[in-house]
């Protein structure tokens, strides 16, 4: 039996999974593990390209969008290993952020499941990384704003943990599902995800049942980097009617029993922050559609640190596309070594030749500044991946 049994879910972010997959390579290089890729019937080639780039892992090429809950559950009836990851496709890991989490519940063994720290795209902590339980009063705190206000208070703060350290290991409530690494001990105890959940929730719902399984829910202080849902279009009706279908369904499973008294001013708080949000789309395309549109944003300056050889191909990129550049060879420091304006957008791409990924994850991470977003070129490929843009 292996190790680990590594579990990407892909729709249409073909170029996202193959740097997820690269960081990977580095990643397993001296564990027992195996990766496997279920693509939910995506049309921009996902399957040809990961079986010609990457014969040693397992595609799945699945005939329909089967949901998040029930791809990665085919991928786990297919698989055997002590532990499972599940890993979103628009992530990056850190060279040794895998080998930390396994040692971790290696001496853990009250340890159902893991989840790591995820950085945002300028560096900055994603506040996912750990979460309370969302009891009817927790979300209510979250979606009529007093978690956002207090964010540190120990009640009203609890929806994402705001009092814990960072940078110390934490037992929490709720591991996401961009980077969760589960015992499948505990996995054949309590079961898989459960596919009611389409998209979004699910997650949730794995890491309730694995505290009710008698299992604990840890937070570690190893990091990775979260596109968070590039393949996802967060402004449209239907994310509003997935996302909030699986508040109900969460909210229906486990806390139906609750009196009437109780659970419908919950009720009516998800329905109407539903209704909130689709009229706030619907009034932003009223907007654009009478042309009352904000300033075009400043297109960013790219900041290019890489080898020597690999800046003349980043430049070649960079001219093809009109791009405003600047280059330099590759040094320690990175871009923490340059005085860059604060009054426009800038990409600083990182040759990953050069840097290890967990290097740029560890400069991004020491002094976020929110107008200077992560960058990468994938030599393997001569590719610029960026959180809006991918270059060729």
């Amino acid at each position: 039996m292996k190790k680990l049994t590594v579990v990407i879910v892909s729709y249409n972010v073909k170029d996202y999974v193959c740097q997820c997959l690269l960081s990977l390579r580095r990643a397993l290089r001296d564990i027992d593990a195996e990766v496997c890729v279920v693509d939910n019937h995506s049309s921009d080639g996902t399957v040809d390209f990961l079986r010609e780039k990457f014969p040693e892992i397992k595609v799945i090429a699945s005939p329909h969008n089967l949901g998040f809950a029930r791809a990665n559950n085919m991928a786990i009836r297919q698989t055997e290993s002590e532990f499972v990851l599940l890993l979103n496709p628009d992530t990056f890991v850190g060279e040794q952020t895998i080998r930390q989490s396994l040692d971790f519940m290696d001496e853990h063994a009250e340890a159902g499941g893991l989840g790591v720290r995820m950085l945002k795209i300028d560096g900055s902590d994603a506040l996912e990384s750990r979460r309370g339980l969302p009891t009817p009063m927790v979300a209510f705190y979250k979606m009529v704003g007093l978690c956002a206000r207090y964010p540190k208070h120990r009640r009203f703060g609890q929806y994402y943990m705001g009092y814990l350290s960072w940078d110390e290991a934490a037992r929490i409530d709720v591991i996401s599902g961009a980077y969760c690494l589960l015992r499948r001990k505990a996995l054949d105890e309590i079961g898989l995800l459960d596919e009611d959940f389409f998209m979004y929730g699910e997650d949730i719902d794995l890491s309730y049942r694995l505290l009710k399984g008698g299992y604990e829910n840890w937070y570690l202080p190893s990091k990775i980097l979260h596109y968070k849902g590039e393949s996802t279009e967060k402004s449209s009706f239907r994310y509003v009617h997935v996302f909030y279908k699986a508040m109900l369904i969460f909210f229906r499973k486990h806390y139906s029993q609750m009196s009437l008294l109780l659970s419908l001013p919950i009720k009516i708080t998800i329905y109407g922050k539903a209704f909130t949000t689709l009229l706030q789309i619907q009034m932003g395309k009223l907007r654009r559609y009478l042309g009352f549109v904000e300033r075009r944003p400043q297109p960013p300056l790219y900041i290019f640190l890489a080898t020597a050889e690999n800046l003349e191909k980043c430049r070649k990129i960079a001219v093809g596309k009109g791009l405003e550049a600047q280059y330099f060879e590759a040094v320690p420091d990175g871009h923490l070594s340059m005085e860059l304006p604060a009054d426009r957008p800038i990409c600083a791409v990182y040759d990953t030749s050069a840097y290890r990924f967990e290097e740029i994850l560890e400069l991004f991470s020491k002094n976020p500044v929110g107008n200077v977003k992560i960058g990468t070129f994938l030599p393997e490929n001569n590719m610029i991946i960026t959180a809006e843009d991918i270059l060729k």
